[in-house]
């Protein structure tokens, strides 16, 4: 078995099977991505629950693999030169998987490029726009007096649903009928949103048909379903 004991972050959450990946997660919009990628690729990995009510983000062991405090994280036994790879940003995580195993992002050089444009586009965006929405719409922020941070934020993930109307028209993924990394990136974001946020209806959500079509057809598959599920919740 590999030897993953010199990762500080393995005293707190030690490995079963030290020679698979081993994910640090939470199933939030940003965790599930990982947790999605790994049942769309049929990686083998352990996934490991970081518990926020546990303050589990705020420990030297967690901080020792992401020094932002924050989930998801991967420590990758087996990481390019056969050599332990750690590594944060769900982005990130995305894009060293896809080319890890060759699935999820397009061979094309000028395609891939395109998919990447669009996970950076989520990643800028959506995730801090509509995690503002949940903030200020359902969170400590639903009791400010002052709606004008609401309405910004509001305005602002209206506008990028629009953007994404706009790319999905006529297409079955943001790659046209190829699913990628830039569409896992962006399911969990939506169906917050529209879910678990509530703001549904602040959005004008319905407005967005090809949107509401992407996110169904996201939605339905197994491994979607599997990894919106991982880990999970104490």
């Amino acid at each position: 078995m590999s030897d993953l004991s010199a990762f500080p972050v393995t005293r707190r959450w030690p490995p079963k099977n030290s020679d698979v990946l081993q994910l640090y997660s939470l199933p939030t919009p940003n965790g599930v991505k990982v947790s999605i990628m790994l049942e769309e690729i049929g990686l083998p990995y352990e996934v490991h629950l970081v518990d926020f009510n546990k303050d589990d983000q705020k420990t030297e062991e967690l901080l020792s693999l992401n020094p932002n405090g924050k989930i998801p994280a991967i420590l990758d036994p087996d990481g390019p030169g056969g050599k332990p790879l750690p590594l944060f940003e769900s982005g990130a995580i995305l894009q060293y998987l896809a080319e890890k195993t060759g699935k999820l992002l397009p061979q094309d050089a000028a395609r891939r490029w395109q998919a990447i444009q669009w996970l950076h586009f989520q990643m800028g965006g959506i995730g801090p726009m509509f995690g503002q929405v949940g903030f200020f719409h359902k969170f400590a922020g639903k009791d400010f007096e002052d709606k004008r941070p609401l309405q910004r934020y509001v305005n602002e993930s209206r506008r990028l649903l629009g953007v994404m109307e706009t790319r999905l028209a006529g297409r079955q993924w943001i790659m046209d009928d190829e699913y990628t990394i830039a569409d896992i990136s962006m399911l969990g974001w939506v169906r917050n949103l529209i879910g678990f946020y509530g703001a549904g209806d602040l959005v004008e959500f319905d407005r967005f048909k090809a949107v509401g079509k992407w996110l169904e057809g996201g939605l339905a598959r197994p491994a979607v379903q599997r990894g919106l599920n991982i880990p999970k919740r104490p």
